[in-house]
């Protein structure tokens, strides 16, 4: 039998034996060793070094001539510089209308008056003033002002078509340009897109009636708004000729016919 001192030998030897396995295995901090390769796992050589990229080219923006110097102008003076010095546009491309690109960047007396105002509100002489101006462009037609198709009127209310340049010509000459109303307005109680910077159209005809004095306020509004609402942002459909009177009066029979969809009441949403 193993007595007390034995015993205390025996664990003596153990950890001897612990403590040079221990050292034979350790590997000093600042070795690698690589692993042994063999058939099943052969060794992965180390990564190339990584090249650093070469330094860009220089891209210093040159700066504009003197004449030209961007710094110095007002964002108003610069917008007129680039479309009107800078070659920013094609001046002299043909427009629909027969005129050029350069004639539509010119503004007339009520674009002046009201790009004048900028963010201000409108005050009462300016007011005056384009009431004025918008009135004196009005044409009525020869025969009264009446109602035409308002089929047509729907097809025209829907068309943005007409009157763009540049990338790709509108063709006047195969397709009518149209007044884009759904743009602005919400006409057909039961259409889902329409903007909304201009009121709800909807049931025009059937609240308003169709007497001469509402025909002829519908007429004039929709030839120039300007004559009843003064820097508004609806465009002048008559003046400007983006319709003709004809087309016009298809517009208002939209409006105005107890037939036309804009009349009609709201259908309920089936699921």
């Amino acid at each position: 039998m193993l007595n007390q001192k034995n015993i205390l030998i025996v664990g003596l030897i153990v950890v001897v034996l612990v403590l040079g396995i221990y050292w034979t295995t350790v590997v000093d901090e600042d070795e690698v060793v690589a692993p042994t390769p063999t058939e099943d796992r052969p060794a992965v050589p180390p990564p190339a070094p990584v090249t650093p990229p070469a330094p860009p080219e220089d891209r210093t923006a040159v700066a504009p001539p003197a004449d030209d110097d961007y710094t110095a102008m007002t964002p108003q003076v610069l917008a007129e510089h680039l479309v009107f010095k800078a070659s920013g546009f094609k001046l002299d491309e043909a427009t629909q209308e027969g005129t050029t690109v350069n004639e539509r960047q010119t503004q007339d007396g009520i674009q002046k008056a009201c790009s004048a105002l900028g963010s201000k509100t409108i005050d009462g002489d300016t007011a005056a003033k384009v009431n004025a101006m918008a009135r004196e462009s009005l044409v009525k037609p020869e025969g009264g002002i009446t109602l035409g198709d308002w089929k047509k009127g729907q097809a025209l209310a829907r068309s943005g078509y007409g009157f763009r340049v540049g990338h790709r010509d509108d063709d006047h000459s195969t397709r009518e340009p149209g007044g884009n109303c759904y743009a602005c307005h919400q006409m057909d109680p039961n259409e889902i897109a329409f903007g909304t910077l201009g009121p709800s159209l909807t049931g025009y005809g059937k609240t308003r009636g169709t007497s001469d004095a509402i025909l002829n306020y519908a007429y004039e509004v929709i030839y120039n708004p300007h004559s009843y609402f003064p820097c508004t942002y609806m465009p002048r459909f008559g003046h400007n000729k983006v319709l003709t009177q004809e087309q016009i009066s298809h517009v208002m029979a939209y409006l105005f016919d107890p037939e036309s969809p804009v009349n009609q009441e709201v259908k309920p949403l089936s699921f």
